[in-house]
């Protein structure tokens, strides 16, 4: 019984951490969506002939490409199965006990 809470638990646990992940994320998305283009106006009113927004556009859009990678893509399937591996010889020590 307490095995299947303790799974239980550690699976809302985790799907917590994802949410939370993916949260961030499109936190992050959202404010380079509003904040890149008053800046692009800014620039442009202020001082046209000096195009600085670009450096900001392209720092944190190279931010934001690394965070997305590491929310959804590279790398994700490997600790999936590392957990579910460990997860399953923990359930196996258990049961000999």
């Amino acid at each position: 019984m307490e095995t299947s809470f303790n799974t239980e638990s550690r699976a809302y646990e985790k799907a917590a951490r994802r949410v939370k992940e993916i949260k961030g994320f499109y936190s992050n998305l959202t404010s380079y969506c509003l904040v890149i283009p008053f800046l692009v106006v800014l620039n442009l009113l202020t001082s046209p002939e000096n195009l600085w927004f670009f450096w900001p556009m392209l720092g944190w859009g190279i931010g934001i490409a690394a965070h997305g990678v590491s929310t959804f893509g590279i790398g994700r399937n490997w600790e999936e199965k590392k957990i579910r591996e460990l997860m399953d010889e923990e359930q196996k020590q258990a049961k000999t006990f």
